[in-house]
């Protein structure tokens, strides 16, 4: 089933490039779909930041994104999707995707010793570990925070021995502990691939929960009534930092330059009443 809904753009937001793990994704499950991406450029990386301001930022770009009429929204970031979900649950009437549950429950289905690599906020927050123990107890699960990734990945430094160093460095504790599968728990990570699988043990499974969240969209849609099933416009990719930059930067991701836009978060005062407690 169809409606005139159909022809409206699925939002996803990230905090830069990452979300084009999530895109790619969108493009291999549904073609048909247009999509109104957003990088928050000019404030990445999330990882280092507090709670109360990534649900600030959120909250930001979710009334950003309701205004340009999407009618869904991927949160493909780890670390908003860890701490803001709960704010966004409450405060926005669309339907609202992360990746925190859809990469769990993967894990739980591949292995029994599962390591997480994560933004420093998204590692605090436990929300993987949680997550992954609430669908199987008997799971074993070690988190590792990764601050340096984003940065590198932003700087298009994939390649850089100095980012091999720093991968084996993350990874060692976790091939200590023999884990069976890892997580990309940042939406980053899976374009560091080639690095960590290199340093990883041949039998790890990778898990991206890109794969994972882009399906249980389909779902949504197709619950919904909101399938598109004419042609999909050209993606819309808008910043909040340098346009020439993300284009330079995700060009090898996409296979060609994107039209980028620099736009202007609204300012949104916070609620009286604080939902989200912050994360130590």
């Amino acid at each position: 089933m169809t409606t005139d809904s159909g022809q409206q753009r699925i939002g996803i937001f990230d905090s830069g490039v990452g979300g084009l793990t999530v895109l790619r994704e969108l493009y291999r499950q549904l073609p048909k779909e247009s999509i109104l991406y957003f990088g928050d450029t000019a404030r990445v990386p999330y990882g280092t930041r507090t709670a109360a301001e990534i649900v600030q930022f959120v909250r930001e770009i979710m009334t950003w994104l309701v205004e340009q009429d999407v009618k869904m929204v991927i949160m493909a970031c780890n670390t908003s999707s860890a701490l803001a979900m709960e704010m966004v649950q409450a405060e926005f009437d669309i339907p609202v995707l992360g990746v925190i549950l859809p990469g769990a429950q993967a894990a739980v289905q591949q292995g029994k010793r599962i390591g997480v690599i994560a933004t420093p906020a998204t590692a605090a927050s436990n929300a993987y570990r949680n997550a992954i123990l609430e669908m199987e107890n008997s799971c074993r699960v070690w988190q590792v925070s990764c601050p340096a990734f984003v940065p590198l990945v932003e700087q298009n430094r994939i390649y850089d021995p100095y980012t091999t160093e720093v991968a084996r460095e993350y990874l060692a504790p976790l091939i200590q502990q023999r884990i069976d599968t890892l997580i990309y728990g940042c939406t980053h990570y899976p374009l560091l691939a080639p690095v960590l699988r290199s340093l990883l043990p041949a039998g790890v499974n990778l898990i991206d929960p890109a794969v994972r969240v882009v399906a249980a969209a389909a779902q949504e849609l197709e619950l919904l009534g909101l399938r598109n099933s004419g042609t999909a416009l050209p993606t819309r990719f808008c910043v909040s930092g340098q346009p020439e930059q993300f284009a330079e930067v995700s060009v090898q991701w996409l296979g060609c330059t994107p039209a980028v836009e620099k736009i202007v978060l609204p300012t949104v005062v916070r609620s009286t009443v604080s939902i989200v407690e912050s994360v130590e």
